[in-house]
């Protein structure tokens, strides 16, 4: 569904990303990377946020150009940072979101039912955006980028800020949302992956530096020990090519 080929992208001197190539089929895949490592930067590349000049981005056979329109209806996104309507209701937020994404007029209101069905908000659909938790908001912010059920998403740190039963619960419903499509999440936190992930990718300095799955971090944790750490946290520095804690 998503192909990277080649992609380096540069700014003011900063070379962000290094040549980036992968390939990616449906399921849930993790992006891993301290901050800097060139994580959000791959995404804004792959939704035609920023304009790339060196490689290619194909999504359903569609590449990702400035002249191409095409496949921004086969994509979702959801930025690290977002911003909904807080003045208005869950609803409402949903399907503006959906006629943003270019949903058909008789096709929206089946979509907003059953995105809000399946991220748990359908009784909180009334409710003003701005009266939402943390984990409830969370939630919001996936729904609207996913209504137009799209066949790549891309969620930027889609966990920062919850506590762990809402990171759960946020972890159980990539796993649903999955069946249909690639599902990219970005994250620092090796935990949020483990029983969700079918594939983990390790960025660092804007390169690919690992490509398997846990069960392959958990390996090479194993091999690279580390005091205070546990296995796959191991693997994770490994991946980084950092050395091991003295």
């Amino acid at each position: 569904m998503l192909t990277v080929r080649d992609l380096s992208y540069s700014y003011r001197q900063t070379h962000a990303l290094n040549g980036i190539s992968l390939e990616i089929g449906p399921g849930v895949y993790g992006l891993l990377g301290p901050n800097g490592a060139g994580k959000s930067t791959l995404m804004k590349c792959c939704v035609g946020l920023l304009p790339f000049r060196d490689g290619e981005i194909i999504i359903n056979r569609r590449p990702v150009t400035a002249g191409n329109n095409s496949y921004k209806r086969l994509v979702g996104y959801l930025p690290q940072y977002f911003d909904v309507m807080d003045f208005t209701s869950v609803e409402r937020n949903v399907i503006y979101a959906a006629w943003a994404h270019g949903v058909k007029r008789d096709a929206i209101p089946g979509a907003v039912r059953e995105i809000l069905e399946i991220t748990d908000l359908t009784s909180k659909k009334n409710a003003m955006a701005r009266s939402l938790s943390g984990g409830m908001r969370q939630r919001l912010g996936i729904a609207c980028a996913l209504v137009h059920r799209p066949r790549v998403a891309l969620l930027d740190e889609p966990t920062v800020g919850l506590d762990p039963l809402q990171r759960a619960g946020i972890r159980q419903l990539l796993m649903q949302l999955a069946k249909d499509s690639s599902i990219i999440v970005s994250t620092h936190l090796v935990e949020d992956l483990v029983g969700v992930a079918n594939r983990v990718l390790v960025m660092n300095a804007g390169r690919l530096t690992f490509d398997g799955a846990i069960p392959d971090l958990e390996h090479l944790g194993a091999d690279h020990p580390s005091p205070g750490l546990n296995q796959l946290e191991c693997g994770y520095q490994a991946a980084l090519n950092l050395p091991a804690l003295a």
